[in-house]
């Protein structure tokens, strides 16, 4: 499994995120170092069941988008005699 890729700024805010997590809910001071360690290790072992998550749920917007256009399609039809 690969992780996902962040550009510099990305991984420069996530990494600062981490940081103030830490220090903010656990009472833990961590440096650049341990907070790009810990970054990493989220993301190769866990990032893929968001990034799937997210994929499932634009799976779900896109189907109803399909069926709205399919009802508008259906609405528009019009009759034919055989």
């Amino acid at each position: 499994m690969s992780a996902i890729e962040f550009s510099v700024e990305q991984k420069r805010a996530l990494v600062s995120k981490v940081q103030s997590y830490c220090e903010q809910q656990l009472d833990v001071e961590i440096g650049q170092f341990d907070a790009e360690f810990l970054l990493d290790f989220f993301s190769e072992e866990i990032g893929a069941f968001y990034y799937n998550q997210g994929l499932q749920d634009a799976q779900v917007v896109m189907q109803k988008r399909i069926d709205n256009i399919a009802d508008d399609l259906y609405e528009i039809e019009k009759p034919t005699k055989w």
